[in-house]
């Protein structure tokens, strides 16, 4: 293991990747800190660029990105009181109050320096959980796949916030469009009404795109105008970082809890900040959490970034995307030939390792960039929506044409473009839908594969009730761990 470590190291820094991963990084900053955005608009604008990529490279470019969304969220979070992503709304409650006081510098540098920290202990949970679950994934049959995927799929419910008959039916709905082409048991094709473009089935570069970024740019329309017209960089960085060091262990303590929540799949970036924001306050002695303690911003940003470890566990060694941002991830190692689940640590462990080492690499890179950039970067969240529409745009069409240079591709991502938007202004998720196309194919599959092999004696296994009772604690716990979020963010915790 530590062999094939440093062998997967000596691949991550050659020169040509390395440049491919400070690209996602410096993209990745740019998502994070221009407030709308967040990870699945930034990695579904990716995506289409990383077809038959070799794999090496576009895990960098990836990676790179998804390390530091939560590193470039930071700064709309404490400049201007608007949270750059999901996963950062915590850091606004002591974060924005602190730069009111004129200490913006202050939570800055503590802010991004815990980043850094939670983000290189969410790769060694990562670089840890591979040989305890090596032996378990390599034994799994079809049955226990199916099972898996039927994980994957549950859940949908829980990334519906308050509504997991929405987030049930947006998946059904993902699983419906997945459904466009061939069938992959039996020699037919189905919905394609009598389409050649249809007939291979929706490109999933098209649909990440259409679902998750057009909606964006219509709103940017929309709501027109700067979210602020000034900033107040004062205090020190330097200061910030050591806030952090006083508090190294609630930074390890929070740190710890993101990567524990950001395995569970379906919990995702909206939670994990509020959970340890809250775990935080309640730990914390003699806090004023609420009105400008550093303490407060020292919580949520060492959890976000740890989160993204956790979260590549089950996505990447079970196949099982736990939010949107991981569901366009599983989406992107299909389009560069690789597969998630077993073969991630067999034939294909120089690339999980080339993960874990991106991601710790990544954290670290960017948060020293930001830490030297802050007054730059500030300035860039305050450009006017609108104004970022003609860029989008042009990379969104160019992106989605490149799929399979048709105009079909085109026509694919107006329509359901248009559908995202739709489920955006009725408070559909949109994620959801996401999981179900990505993980539709496999599931089918799966499905007939152990139909073929055992009949119906397979739904007896030990191993695939065990998963069928996992899926009910799972959704159940998840649902009372999100109605405590929500208590938790509306009481201001």
């Amino acid at each position: 293991m530590f062999e094939s470590a440093m062998e997967a190291l000596s691949i991550v820094l050659d020169p040509s990747r390395m440049l491919f991963m400070c690209l996602g990084i410096g993209l990745g900053i740019i998502v994070g800190l221009l407030p709308g955005l967040g990870g699945t608009v930034g990695m579904s604008l990716m995506l289409p660029f990383i077809f038959g990529m070799d794999p090496f490279v576009g895990i960098a470019l990836l990676i790179g990105m998804v390390a530091v969304i939560h590193t470039g969220d930071t700064f709309p979070s404490i400049l201007i009181g608007v949270p750059g992503s999901a996963g950062s709304q915590a850091t606004i409650m002591d974060g924005f109050p602190l730069a009111k006081k004129g200490e913006a510098s202050r939570a800055m540098g503590a802010a991004l320096f815990c980043s850094m920290i939670g983000g290189i202990i969410g790769g060694i949970v990562l670089f840890l959980a591979i040989p305890i679950a090596a032996p378990l994934i390599t034994s799994f049959t079809s049955p226990v796949l199916f099972m898996l995927t039927m994980l994957g799929l549950s859940m949908a419910g829980l990334l519906a916030g308050d509504s997991p008959a929405k987030g049930a039916l947006s998946g059904l709905l993902g699983l419906l469009i997945g459904a466009i082409g061939s069938a992959p048991a039996v020699t037919e094709y189905r919905y394609t009404f009598n389409s050649l473009y249809l007939s291979d089935g929706l490109s999933l570069p098209v649909v990440a795109l259409a679902i998750f970024a057009f909606p964006i740019l219509i709103t940017m329309l929309i709501q027109k105008g700067s979210i602020a017209k000034t900033t107040h960089l004062q205090g020190g960085v330097l200061k910030g970082i050591g806030d952090a060091l006083k508090n190294k262990f609630l930074v390890v303590r929070s740190a710890i809890l993101g990567s524990l929540v950001g395995f569970i799949p379906g919990l995702g970036g909206s939670v994990v900040d509020w959970l340890a924001y809250g775990a935080g306050k309640k730990t914390v002695k003699n806090n004023q959490f609420g009105e400008g303690d550093i303490r407060g911003v020292i919580a949520p940003e060492s959890a976000n970034n740890a989160k993204e470890g956790g979260s590549l566990i089950p996505t990447l060694l079970f196949g099982i995307p736990g939010s949107g941002t991981t569901a366009i991830l599983l989406g992107g190692l299909i389009l560069m030939g690789l597969e998630a689940g077993p073969k991630m640590l067999t034939s294909e462990l120089p690339v999980t390792l080339s993960i874990v080492w991106t991601l710790v690499i990544a954290n670290i890179i960017g948060a020293l960039l930001c830490m030297i950039l802050i007054k730059p970067i500030a300035k860039l969240s305050l450009i006017p929506g609108e104004k970022l529409v003609p860029f989008l745009a042009v990379l969104l069409v160019i992106g989605a044409y490149q799929s399979n240079f048709s105009w079909g591709d085109l026509i694919t991502l107006i329509a359901i473009g248009l559908l995202g938007y739709i489920m955006t202004i009725l408070d559909w998720p949109r994620p959801p839908l996401l999981i179900g196309f990505v993980l539709a194919v496999s599931a089918e599959r799966y499905y007939w594969i152990s139909i073929e092999r055992y009949g119906w004696e397979w739904l007896g296994q030990p191993v695939v009730i065990t998963i069928g009772i996992i899926i009910v604690i799972l959704l159940t716990g998840g649902a009372i761990m999100k109605k405590i979020s929500i208590s938790l963010q509306r009481e201001g915790v």
